[in-house]
């Protein structure tokens, strides 16, 4: 299907498969296995500004274009959902402070981000506080220049690995999710240090670890935006960051299509390729237009965000949501085309179930995406 992508969007979306076919997918297995942080993908990402598709020119970036972040994720996914992740969430760490950081803040943090050279994290979840974020336990305390933060994060994507960190803590909590404020922390921070490396079911290339506050000390100039506007930095940065979940989705579903595709050509039974049974021909027909519908949906999200549409956040949560159910469901019918092998480890497919699970689950759950929908339509109706 033609998308209409321009001769810039079809360089980005050429160079970010070229680099998802030569670099990432010949090392996907091995990182998957070792669970070590893709360094060496970084710097080809790097060297070839994928990071500064989502960052402003004037800071070192290519212009912030969520569509553009979108097509690269797309393909890296496509090749391995676990490095692509560390790509997408060092976006999620960066829009922050794209959207609410001061002139002063976005020249020291962002050059290097748009370069490579660091990775970016965001820091909301905690034990108590998945879904329901307004249950942040984390506080900043303001002291004379200063603020002095303690709590836990955890299943932070990029933790550890990642120099720079968005974290949202608690300045007043007598005013519940107004008293939630954003702060810029640097790795090396004292008082600043991180947990146990996760072992996860899937994305194993990326690394999750929690984030541990004891009196850590931040200049007050790190505070983004103002006190209190914690969790609308939060909404406002999933607006943006939740079409590249949806991406990822996307990606990790095209991948296992044409795995599945391929997979069906060449195995024979009762004498003949299974692509020629109408029992598997309809299941890669209704994978694949699952996989076309979901992507109608992804782009023209970010298309709405680019455009600079304010509320986008029923279209963000139904791209998200869909895709990465469309991922589940079109994984699973490639392991089943696969049989008994696509069990095995010695065949890539499974690894796609595994990578493709977590979308349906971060950045907010889809049930979550489904009330957040629902409420929007509920409301637009009312008017």
């Amino acid at each position: 299907m033609d998308y209409l992508l321009t001769d810039e969007q079809k360089m980005i979306k050429d160079l970010a498969h070229k680099i998802a076919e030569e670099k990432i997918r010949p090392v996907a297995a091995k990182y998957d296995i070792s669970e070590e942080f893709p360094w060496d993908v970084l710097k080809v990402m790097g060297e070839s500004d994928m990071f500064g598709l989502f960052i402003p020119e004037e800071y070192g970036g290519l212009g912030t274009n969520v569509m553009n972040l979108c097509l690269a994720t797309e393909e890296f996914s496509r090749a391995c959902g676990g490095i692509a992740v560390f790509y997408a969430d060092s976006a999620l760490g960066t829009f922050p402070i794209v959207l609410f950081g001061d002139d002063e803040q976005k020249k020291k943090y962002l050059p290097d981000l748009a370069s490579g050279k660091k990775v970016a994290a965001f820091g909301i979840t905690e034990p108590e506080a998945g879904s329901d974020a307004s249950g942040i336990k984390t506080t900043a305390k303001k002291v004379g220049d200063h603020y002095v933060l303690n709590g836990l994060k955890h299943f932070i994507t990029n933790g550890g690995d990642a120099e720079t960190y968005v974290v949202i803590a608690m300045t007043d909590k007598t005013k519940g999710a107004r008293g939630a404020s954003a702060f810029i922390v640097e790795k090396g921070t004292p008082g600043f240090t991180f947990g146990k490396k996760e072992d996860k079911f899937g994305i194993r290339a990326s690394s999750t670890r929690e984030l541990i506050f004891t009196d850590c000390k931040i200049p007050a100039k790190n505070l983004l935006a103002k006190e209190g506007t914690g969790f609308i930095v939060t909404m406002r940065t999933f607006d943006m960051s939740r079409p590249g979940v949806a991406a990822q989705a996307l990606g990790i579903a095209q991948g296992a299509l044409e795995l599945a595709v391929k997979y069906a050509k060449e195995r024979v039974q009762f004498g003949k390729s299974i692509s020629s049974f109408q029992g598997i021909q309809w299941m890669l027909a209704d994978m694949a237009t699952e996989v076309e519908a979901a992507r109608g949906l992804v782009y023209s999200t970010a298309r709405m965000v680019d455009a600079g549409i304010k509320d986008v956040a029923k279209e963000s949560a139904m791209a998200k949501m869909y895709a990465s159910d469309v991922a589940m469901k079109v994984t699973i019918d490639a392991l089943q085309i696969f049989g008994g092998y696509g069990y095995m480890k010695d065949y890539p497919i499974e690894k796609y179930v595994r990578d493709a699970k977590i979308t349906q689950i971060y950045e907010g759950t889809n049930q979550i995406q489904r009330s957040i929908i629902a409420l929007r339509l509920i409301k637009e109706m009312s008017k």
